[in-house]
Parts: C-alpha cells; structure tokens; sequence
C-alpha cells in the first residue's frame, strides 16, 4: 500500500532524529528533500541509501505531480525539509492536499521543531501561542505585520534570518514597545546554540556587543499582550455566553461584531478573546 510520509530531521544535532525516522527512511522507495547534497549527509551519517529527489519552493507544484504519480504506482515515498518538521515554513503543501485528494495516506513521523524547541525553553506563556513563520522582507510590509501584532494576547513566534534579525527586533521596539518581553532562540541545538531572554531592548544591546551573535538562524519569541490579556478576563460572565454562543455559528469577526453591538464591549477585544481561546 502506497503512503506519504511526513518525516521531521533534525535542526542542528544530528542526533535529534528518532528511530522511527530512521527506519521509514531506509525503508521508502524515494525521499523527496529540498537539498539533496544538503540531504545526503544525513543519509550518509546513518548509513540510508534510498534515492533522493529534489522538491523545494521552485519546483514543488510540478514535482508534487510526479510524486503522485509514483504514490498511485504503489511506491511510498517521504518528505523531508533541509531541518526540521515539513510543511512549517517549508514546502510540502501542495504535495499533501494532492495525496488527500488521489486517497493516498499520508503519515507523520514527528521529531525536531525550531518553534516547538524554542517555545519550551523560553520560559513565555505556551498554553497558547500564534507561529507568524517568516515576517516579510520589505521593512513596511514588516512593521505593518508587527503593529497588527501588537496587541495579540498570545506568544507569538516568528523565524528570522541572519541578514534581518536586527532589523526585526528594531521594528518590534518601534512598533510594540522596547519594555515587550522577548526571547531569541539562536543556532538551536548547534555548537553555538544561545538563548536570549529580557526585553525587545536588552536583547538588541546583548546580540549588539557581538557581531558573531547576529549570525545563524534564529526564532525569535514574542510575549503577548498583558493587558489584552487582563482585559479578555475582565470580560462578564453573559459577555463570554452570548460571544461563545455567536461564534458556535459565526465566524470569529462577524460574532465579534455583533457581541459589541449588543454589550457595548470593544469589538477587537472581544475578537481576542476569542482567538485566543483553546
């Protein structure tokens, strides 16, 4: 029977990949990958000789067709990103929805995660949390998102590259707030893997001593709104029923909406209560 497997590899330390990984790698008749030299040194380290296939941003709607293909002949195959768990902020999408629609299974191999890994050591609030992926590029476009962010109640986590990350953590203090507690997570389980924790303002003086500290891949963590926070627990007991009741029926703006109308209460406040409910 032909299966998809979706097969996380580790973000830096090479031993942060499971037995399960390993054996469902060995096992498969292709492995798609971003990078196949990249890839292969994996392969390599663990002693699996299964083909590697290119499939990366450029390619991946016309090669999720011939993936497809090889699934409906009966080959399993499995995907992986250069690090990490596909499909988060790597590609893999379009591959998925098509082996949902053709019928085909598709399995999860879980393991390394930046954003999880991060997440568990920042030492933020991670019953609930928002991942934004990549910011935009373009410093507009980037302090426009980070605004609308301001007042998210929730921890919210980003990746930034090297070239951005200041730049990134500038645009935070200009449109949050340099007081808005933060964490970096740079180089996770690398030789060089360093955790910043303190204010959007400390952390730019801290990786600012050090030309070396604004280099490698970094998730960058921000905490949420403390006072959105307050204010969503402030919220009536008949304010929270007629909201929980709307939005049964609703989508979240349009009960959001109508909630204030009716009470009075701000609307985007109530709109981030209910986004940020389990």
């Amino acid at each position: 029977m032909s299966q998809l497997y979706i097969v996380s590899t580790p973000i830096g330390n090479l031993k942060d990949i499971t037995l399960r990984a390993i054996e469902v790698l060995k096992s498969v008749d292709i492995i798609a990958c971003e990078d196949t030299r990249h890839s292969a040194r994996l392969m390599e380290h663990y002693g699996i000789d299964t083909p590697l296939s290119s499939y990366h941003e450029h390619n991946e709607r016309q090669k999720a067709d011939s993936l497809i293909a090889s699934l409906q002949q009966g080959k399993k195959v499995a995907l992986i990103s250069d690090a990490g768990t596909p499909l988060v902020s790597d590609p893999g999408y379009h591959l998925v929805k098509q082996a949902h629609a053709a019928g085909i299974r598709v399995v999860p191999v879980p393991g390394a995660s930046a954003m999880v890994s991060a997440l568990s050591v920042s030492g933020l609030p991670s019953d609930r949390f928002v991942f934004e992926g990549f910011l935009p590029s373009k410093a507009g476009a980037r302090q426009k998102r980070l605004g609308e962010l301001s007042d998210e109640s929730r921890t919210v986590i980003f990746y930034e590259s090297t070239h951005r990350i200041l730049d990134c953590i500038d645009d935070a203090i200009s449109e949050i707030g340099g007081d808005r507690e933060a964490v970096i997570g740079r180089e996770l389980t690398k030789n060089f893997e360093t955790v910043y924790t303190g204010s959007l303002e400390s952390i730019r003086n801290q990786l600012r001593i050090d030309a070396n500290q604004v280099k490698g891949e970094f998730v960058f963590l921000l905490h949420g709104d403390k006072k959105v926070a307050e204010d969503n627990q402030n919220l009536s007991a008949e304010t929270k029923k007629l909201l929980t009741l709307l939005a049964g029926e609703l989508p979240p703006k349009k009960a959001a909406s109508i909630t204030a109308q009716v009470t009075g209460e701000n609307k985007h406040r109530l709109y981030q209560f209910l986004i940020g409910k389990d």
